[in-house]
């Protein structure tokens, strides 16, 4: 499925409103769309490899809003709007998202959730609407949100901008591990930056 998407993407990364369709996709990718931005910003990078830090900014800027309004859902909507995304996605107990986290988890709880999508099915859209569902402290939600998706956006179009055919040789043989290999380093920068504040700040 991911490289049937790839090859018709390819064919609208040249168009001249790819990249606000980039953005778009970013943003309903956050809270419902089944397509990680991934599949896009790689061909679109390709063929604008100097443009790959502004295609990777949309596509930040754009997932982080989605968040915010998958936030929004979960805060407000959960039981109207949310759970059916959770239907969606094969997710028929939501209870047991409520029961393991909570606001007093903090950035660790966010954290701890973010390494469950990355080593498991759930998507990051159920991450963003949980984490307004138990009242996650919206800033920390806002900070982890964007250095993780930002940091793998950049990672991949700073790749395949300054690596080209090579890394896209590579990239699309192996976009879902490659994809967990960059969650995972996330994951563990955001752990250590987390505690060296704890302790910085105590």
């Amino acid at each position: 499925m991911f490289k049937e998407i790839y090859k018709r993407s390819i064919k609208l990364a040249g168009h001249k409103k790819s990249k606000t369709f980039l953005g778009f996709i970013s943003f309903i990718e956050s809270f419902v769309f089944p397509i990680p931005p991934d599949v896009f910003i790689i061909p679109m990078t390709i063929a604008n490899k100097k443009e790959w830090a502004k295609i990777a900014l949309i596509a930040t800027l754009g997932s982080v809003l989605g968040a915010c309004l998958g936030y929004f859902i979960g805060f407000v909507f959960f039981n109207e709007i949310g759970v059916k995304i959770f239907e969606l996605y094969g997710v028929d107990n939501t209870s047991f998202l409520k029961d393991k986290v909570s606001s007093d988890g903090g950035v660790i709880a966010w954290i701890t959730l973010l390494a469950i999508a990355g080593f498991t099915p759930v998507p990051f859209k159920l991450l963003t609407i949980t984490s307004g569902f138990v009242h996650f402290n919206l800033i920390y939600f806002i900070i982890v949100s964007a250095l993780t998706r930002g940091t793998r956006f950049f990672i991949i179009a700073f790749l395949i901008g300054n690596f080209g055919s090579a890394m896209r040789s590579i990239i699309e043989k192996r976009l879902l591990t490659i994809s967990i290999i960059i969650s995972i380093i996330i994951i563990f920068i955001a752990y250590f930056l987390y505690k060296y504040l704890i302790n910085f700040t105590s």
